[in-house]
C-alpha cells in the first residue's frame, strides 16, 4: 500500500503557450508501481487552462472543487464541483476554470501518463 500527501508534494507549474495558471500534482504513478492507472491532481486558477488536445487514451476526471467548463463536440459546457467527466480515446478537449477556479482529479492509463509529468 501507498500513501501520499499532497502537503508533502511541490506541485509542477505548468504556464506557457498551450496552458495557463495549472499547478499539476502527479500523486500516484507508474514510478509508485501502480500497474495500470495514473491519478493526478490539476489545481487551475480562476482564468486557467489545459492545452486544447486529443490523444488515444482514455481519462476520467472528477471535480473536488470549484467551476469552470469542458470543451466537447466543439462547444463548452460548464462543469462544476461533483462532477464526473469521460474523456474517450482521440475526444477533443480543454478544460477552463471559472471565477473560483477548479480542482479535479484525473485518472488515466498509465501510457497516457507523459514522461513530462511523471517527474
Amino acid at each position: 500500500m501507498i500513501i501520499k500527501r499532497k502537503r508533502e508534494f511541490d506541485p509542477i507549474i505548468m504556464d506557457d503557450s498551450e496552458s495557463h495558471g495549472i499547478s499539476y500534482y502527479p500523486m500516484l504513478t507508474s514510478k509508485d508501481g501502480t500497474p495500470n492507472f495514473a491519478m493526478r491532481l490539476f489545481e487551475l486558477k480562476p482564468g486557467g487552462y489545459t492545452p486544447e488536445h486529443s490523444h488515444d487514451w482514455e481519462h476520467e476526471v472528477y471535480v473536488i472543487n470549484g467551476s469552470g467548463s469542458v470543451l466537447k463536440g466543439g462547444n463548452f459546457v460548464e462543469i462544476e464541483k461533483d462532477d464526473f467527466i469521460y474523456v474517450e480515446p482521440m475526444e477533443l478537449h480543454q478544460f477552463r476554470a471559472g471565477d473560483n477556479g477548479l480542482r479535479m482529479i484525473c485518472m488515466v492509463p498509465n501510457k497516457g501518463q507523459h514522461s513530462f509529468f511523471d517527474k
